[in-house]
Formats: C-alpha cells, sequence, structure tokens
C-alpha cells in the first residue's frame, strides 16, 4: 500500500519540482532566441495591441472630438503670409486666387494653419512616418514597374515623423470640407467621417499581425479584385476608367500637348501663362546642370537608364495650390530619338508647415529637404516614381521625377453619393497602410479599437474644423475684395458653391489674363 501511494505522489513530486525550476528553462531558451519571444510572433503582437489600447485610459478616444480655437490662435491670413516667404512673390497673387476659388482649395493651401491648431490637440503619443498633407486630393493613380496601376498616397512635401492622428484628422477635415463644397447637409457630412475613419481602423487592424516585408508587396490594385478596396461595382468603374486616363498619359502624349516643334525644327516647352511660361537662358542652363548632381542619387542601376537622355528644353511650370510660389520647372529630354521623350519636374522641397512643431528633423534631412521628400515617398508610396531623386539648383533643394506619367486622379465631383462614400473610405484604407509601413500598427489598431468610438469623435472634429474653414476661408475671400490682398486667376467669389456646379477638389485652372511674361519675368534672378 505504501509502494503505491508512493506511485501515485511521485508525479506531483516531480510536478513541485519541475515547477520551481521553470523560471531558469524559460530563461534559457529566452537566452537561445526562442521562437515565443521573437518581436513578430503572434504574443507580441497582442502584447503591442494591449499597450495601445491602455493608452487610452491617458488619452480617451472621445478626447480627439474636441476642437474649438484656441483664445491665442494667430490670423489665419498671417501664418499664410508667413508660409509665403521664401516663394516667387509674382506667383503669391496666383496662389492667393486659387485658394479663394473654393473651400477645399482654401483647405489644400492652408497646411500652414492646421499644423497650428493640429500642434494643440491631444495624440496618444505614437509616431508614424506622417504624410503629413494627406487631404482627398492628395490620393491618386500611380504607375509600377510593371506598368500596372495603382492607388495610392501622391504628395510628400509636408511628409516627416509624428503623430498618425495629425494624419488622420488632416483627412477626415478634408472629407467634411470637400462635402460642404458639394453641398451635403451635416448628417451626410458626417456618414463619410464616419467611413473614412472605419476604413483606417479596419485596415490597421487587418495588417496588424502581418509580416513587415508582406506589408510592402502589397499594392492596391484599381483594375483587380483586392480585400483593401471593398468597392461596389460602379465605383470600381469610377477607378477604372481614371486609371484607363493615367495609363494614356505618358511622355509621348504630353509631348504635343506641352510641347511643339520651332520652325528649325527642334522641340520647344510651349509658352502656357501661368501654368508653363520661358525661363531665361541662363536659369535654363542652371536647371540642367543641376541634373548631374541628380543622377547620382538614383540607384546605380538606373543611372543607365538616364544617362540615355539628354536635355533639350526647360520651362517654369506652376502646379498645385499649396506649392505655387515654390520653384517648379519642366524638362523635355530625349533618349533613343523624338519618339522617345521624356519630361521630368524639378521641383523646389520646402520646409514642412508642421516642422515647428515637432523635434527637429534628422540632420541628413536638414541639410537636403528634397531628399526628406524622396524619402518619405519611398517609405510611404507602394510603388515610387523609377527616376525620383534630388538635387541643388542655386543652392536650393529639389527633388525630381516624372511629370505625370501614368498618373491620374479621381475626379469627386463625377461620384455619386454612394461612390463618395465608399472612395473616402478607400482613402481612410489607403492612409492606414501607409501609418502601418513606418509605424507600429498593432499599437494603434489597439488604440482605435473595433468600436465606433474613434470614428464618432473624429466625425465631431471634422465637423468643428470644417466651420472653422469656411470662416477663414470667408477672411481671404474679404482680404482679396477689399485690395488689402491680390488675386491673379478665377474671382473669388464669398459663397460656398451649393449643389454640384464645380468639384471640392478640383485644380483651379485660371482664366489667361495672368502673370507677366515680359522680359523681366525671365530673368535668372528670382524675386
Amino acid at each position: 500500500m505504501r509502494r503505491t501511494a508512493a506511485r501515485k505522489a511521485w508525479p506531483a513530486r516531480v510536478r513541485r519540482r519541475r515547477s520551481t525550476s521553470t523560471p531558469t528553462s524559460k530563461a534559457r531558451r529566452r537566452a537561445k532566441g526562442s521562437s515565443r519571444t521573437r518581436p513578430n510572433s503572434p504574443d507580441d503582437v497582442k502584447v503591442r495591441h494591449n499597450a495601445g489600447k491602455s493608452l487610452r485610459l491617458q488619452v480617451p478616444r472621445t478626447a480627439h472630438a474636441r476642437w474649438k480655437p484656441e483664445e491665442d490662435r494667430p490670423d489665419p491670413l498671417r501664418l499664410i503670409a508667413e508660409s509665403n516667404a521664401g516663394r516667387q512673390s509674382d506667383l503669391v497673387p496666383i496662389r492667393n486666387a486659387r485658394m479663394a476659388a473654393s473651400l477645399f482649395g482654401f483647405y489644400r493651401g492652408s497646411a500652414t494653419v492646421m499644423a497650428w491648431d493640429l500642434a494643440r490637440t491631444p495624440v496618444s503619443g505614437i509616431e508614424v512616418l506622417m504624410d503629413g498633407d494627406a487631404h482627398l486630393a492628395n490620393f491618386g493613380l500611380f504607375g509600377t514597374v510593371e506598368r500596372d496601376v495603382v492607388f495610392d498616397l501622391n504628395d510628400f512635401d509636408e511628409s516627416e515623423a509624428g503623430p498618425w492622428e495629425w494624419d488622420l484628422k488632416r483627412l477626415v477635415a478634408s472629407v467634411n470640407v470637400a462635402a460642404r463644397d458639394l453641398g451635403w447637409p451635416r448628417r451626410d457630412r458626417h456618414a463619410a467621417v464616419v467611413g473614412c475613419v472605419e476604413g483606417y481602423r479596419g485596415e490597421l487592424r487587418r495588417l496588424e499581425a502581418a509580416g513587415a516585408l508582406d506589408l510592402w508587396y502589397q499594392f492596391l490594385f484599381t483594375g483587380r479584385t483586392s480585400p483593401q478596396m471593398r468597392l461596389d461595382p460602379s465605383t470600381r468603374d469610377v477607378l477604372r476608367g481614371a486609371a484607363e486616363d493615367a495609363v494614356q498619359r505618358t511622355s509621348e502624349t504630353l509631348l504635343t500637348q506641352l510641347a511643339r516643334r520651332s520652325p528649325n525644327g527642334s522641340w520647344r516647352l510651349r509658352e502656357l501663362p501661368p501654368i508653363q511660361v520661358r525661363i531665361s537662358a541662363q536659369r535654363a542652363r542652371e536647371v540642367i546642370e543641376g541634373l548631374r548632381p541628380y543622377r547620382s542619387t538614383l540607384p546605380r542601376g538606373r543611372r543607365y537608364l538616364i544617362e540615355r537622355y539628354h536635355p533639350v528644353d526647360v520651362a517654369e511650370h506652376v502646379v498645385g495650390v499649396g506649392s505655387v510660389g515654390a520653384r517648379a520647372y519642366l524638362v523635355l529630354l530625349f533618349g533613343n530619338g523624338e519618339s522617345d521623350p521624356l519630361l521630368l519636374q524639378v521641383k523646389e522641397a520646402l520646409t514642412p508647415a508642421a516642422s515647428a512643431y515637432l523635434p527637429r528633423l534628422p540632420s541628413e534631412f536638414r541639410g537636403h529637404q528634397g531628399k526628406r521628400v524622396v524619402a518619405a515617398q519611398m517609405a510611404l508610396q507602394s510603388s515610387p516614381d523609377l527616376l525620383l531623386g534630388w538635387t541643388r539648383i542655386e543652392g536650393r533643394p529639389f527633388y525630381v521625377r516624372q511629370l505625370r506619367n501614368l498618373k491620374g486622379a479621381v475626379p469627386l465631383d463625377a461620384l455619386r453619393p454612394k461612390q463618395f462614400l465608399r472612395y473616402v473610405r478607400a482613402c481612410g484604407e489607403v492612409l492606414g497602410h501607409a501609418h502601418a509601413r513606418t509605424g507600429d500598427g498593432a499599437r494603434i489598431a489597439g488604440y482605435c479599437g473595433r468600436s465606433g468610438v474613434l470614428d464618432e469623435a473624429l466625425a465631431e472634429f471634422a465637423e468643428s474644423y470644417g466651420a472653422q474653414v469656411v470662416r477663414d476661408h470667408a477672411r481671404l475671400v474679404r482680404a482679396i475684395e477689399s485690395g488689402r490682398w491680390e488675386a491673379r486667376g478665377e474671382p473669388p467669389t464669398g459663397r460656398v458653391r451649393k449643389g454640384r456646379p464645380r468639384s471640392a477638389a478640383s485644380r483651379f485652372a485660371p482664366s489667361p489674363p495672368s502673370r507677366d511674361t515680359s522680359a523681366s519675368r525671365k530673368r535668372p534672378t528670382s524675386p
């Protein structure tokens, strides 16, 4: 009996001995790099998810709903005027006209105003590489190296490391402002913003356990079924139509639009004021000379490609709304004969608007803002431009890319309400994917959660901020009408356009009475 009892007790004694030795065994496994402690293990994802979730105790998600202008909020026109420092002064009136043309135009050009406002909003403390200006007009269609068309972010001039909330708030406020320009009532604006945030949260939740390398292999193809783009057939048709237009937009098709043959048979860029104007021969030589150091910033293999092309002409090229006034040039090159044109955009890189409210940039980017833009595009965009690089011209930082090669935009005014809702959701998903690539997606997903708490909070924020944009835009219109601010281009109107007569995010096209193209405009020195 005693032997039987001993046998029954033996496993228990062994278990007790094993339990006392367990910590040592775990420590040994950790020292050997046990799979349980690998950074990408499911347990680690759960730990980071819960760490993000715990941040709600410090910054509740409902805290993001609150926004009202601070008592010391500066005059938005003063902030915009300060952002014009360093720009070409003769182009600033065009920028003013484009901003005054619509609420959305104002919103696009007033990143510096929103940066001041966002710096005073609550954040969870999780950082990502921000796009910095993730409004609806900065999403578009691009060609991959394989010549497929993908949907992604398309502007990185304001990019730098910062809170993920700033990017998302910039996006949701743009959804609200675009819906206001389209004449949508408050209920519909609310639904659009909620859908956008749902898309952002859902994408982060889908990707939080994905391998880091897997994130860089995922693309949002416009012509294929994708788990990221849950679009109805009619919306997919709109995107497919935009993609078909993008496929037709190549250097070959743009050549005859932007250039012409001169009487001696050579190709020259057209004079299309105020969008495209001639520059002096001296300035053109400086731009072409700037392409030499640009080549060295490309991967070695791609230098063989760019060296096959030789420049034949240069013009000044005005782009966008927020970028108007920054120096931008269009360079026409030919490779294997005149049937092989290449159009390069050489664009000045300015200091991001949010830099004043964030830690200093790394020294390599402080010394060259163009390098910062290129690094951000390489990190955030799923298929960066094949010829993306940077250079200096007259001591100023520039970055270089192909002009509109397989690039396109979705016409927001062509979207029906249901299509618009699905489109803004897709934009939220794209932003979530970009943040998962450059930040801790599991922590952000844990903070955002599965419920609609954050959706409702940001819908309230977007409504409040959209109302502020209306007031700020009205100040600009009054300043132009009173003569205190100069505007050249389409005459501004103080009324918000109702209905659908004009796209909320359409690119403003100034009317012909415009910028001076006399000899004084062609001087190599900047105003």
